[in-house]
């Protein structure tokens, strides 16, 4: 029997190629449910073309042009259906693929209930990843990374046969910026930091690869994923984008994942674990490698990575605080209300004026992304 999927965030760059694996594999894969936040028109397309018999829209607005459109479908509206919907017997694997803090709670949903979870949204584990876990655990329900860079952790550990790691190397393309002057970068444009040099992605997570904010929720999201300490996960700079990822062991050796930068990879591999499926796509050809090279990062040009690390190191509730005035800062770069480097410095005012919270209950979580995300706001009228 195929396995039914439900898709939290069917309308974005991992929801539709979520679908096109479905649609490559329509023997293994049913679609149960999908849901967008804003994107009626797409979102009308895709479950026709798939035959969804349920539909969540998030927006109000845009409820009755879904329901109008999609006669015979149950369409439902706002995040608390979701919330249900993903707890529905007939599901088998939720993939979270919602952008940004909203898909924690129908991603917390989804494990109470003891499904497959093919992770794609950072923000679930960087706000409350030890809330996460610690249910995921209790409940059964198996959490598998699509993120390439955790996809390709997750490969390498599968050879590890129970050997400690020594370290994960995580490794980061630089983004647009890697080469330019810190001067030049301080200038850069929306549409300048939105042309990512190997990925096709979402606004928010190509700006956040810009900023390599983007790099700094991994290293929290590995942290979580494979219970490492983060003195333990080292960042490489990675221009060409063929190694993923790598874990070094005890006695030096140094597993490694390579491939080309297609997320479907990650995407296929956690719907159908343990097996891999074919899948249409450019092959890796090492003859045509021109090299591969590896930098550290500079920290001076991206300190949003350097504030990742120092919410790590404070815990409790601050990389929630750290998450929620990201948020709030580069939707504010997108709609040009501020420039590229106040991003990392409203992260850092945020991050410094919390309300510290040891060990945040979800309440706890819920609380201080609202209150961090109000002081970002804030901040930006100083601007």
């Amino acid at each position: 029997m195929p396995k039914n999927i439900a898709i939290l965030g069917s309308t974005g760059s991992i929801g539709t190629q979520t679908l096109d694996v479905v649609r490559q594999h329509p023997q293994l894969f049913s679609v149960f449910m999908i849901s967008a936040g804003n994107n009626a028109d797409l979102l009308i397309r895709q479950a026709r073309a798939f035959a969804v018999p349920h539909v969540v829209i998030c927006n109000p607005q845009k409820y009755q042009q879904v329901k109008d459109a999609l006669p015979g479908v149950q369409v439902h509206l706002g995040i608390d259906a979701a919330c249900g919907l993903v707890q529905a017997p007939e599901i088998d694997v939720v993939v979270a693929a919602m952008v940004g803090f909203s898909g924690l709670k129908p991603t917390l949903s989804a494990i109470a209930s003891g499904k497959t979870i093919a992770l794609a949204n950072k923000e679930t584990l960087v706000a409350a990843g030890s809330l996460v876990m610690a249910s995921a655990a209790a409940h059964g329900a198996p959490v598998y990374p699509v993120d390439s860079e955790h996809s390709a952790i997750f490969q390498c550990l599968l050879g590890a046969q129970g050997n400690p790691v020594e370290k994960i190397h995580l490794t980061a393309s630089g983004g647009p910026f890697r080469t330019w002057p810190r001067e030049q970068i301080a200038r850069a444009t929306k549409e300048q930091a939105l042309r990512h040099p190997n990925w096709d992605m979402g606004a928010k997570i190509t700006i956040d690869s810009a900023t390599m904010m983007n790099k700094g929720f991994e290293v929290i999201e590995a942290k979580w994923l494979f219970n490492v300490e983060a003195g333990k996960i080292h960042v490489v700079v990675h221009p060409e984008s063929v190694i993923h990822s790598m874990v070094e062991f005890a006695d030096g050796a140094v597993i490694a994942q390579l491939g080309c930068p297609d997320m479907r990879l990650p995407i296929a591999l956690a719907m159908a674990y343990p097996q891999r499926l074919p899948l249409e796509g450019k092959r890796l050809s090492f003859s045509e490698l021109k090299g591969l090279s590896f930098f550290e990062p500079d920290l001076e040009k991206f300190p949003c990575l350097q504030l990742a690390f120092e919410a790590i190191d404070k815990g409790g509730n601050v990389p929630c605080a750290m998450n929620a005035a990201n948020e709030a800062a580069v939707a504010a770069f997108l709609e040009d209300r501020i420039g590229f480097y106040d991003i990392p410095e409203t992260v850092a005012h945020v991050m410094a004026g919390v309300n510290f919270v040891v060990q945040p209950s979800l309440d706890d979580i819920f609380a201080t992304h609202e209150a961090a995300y109000r002081m970002a706001q804030s901040s930006f009228k100083r601007v």
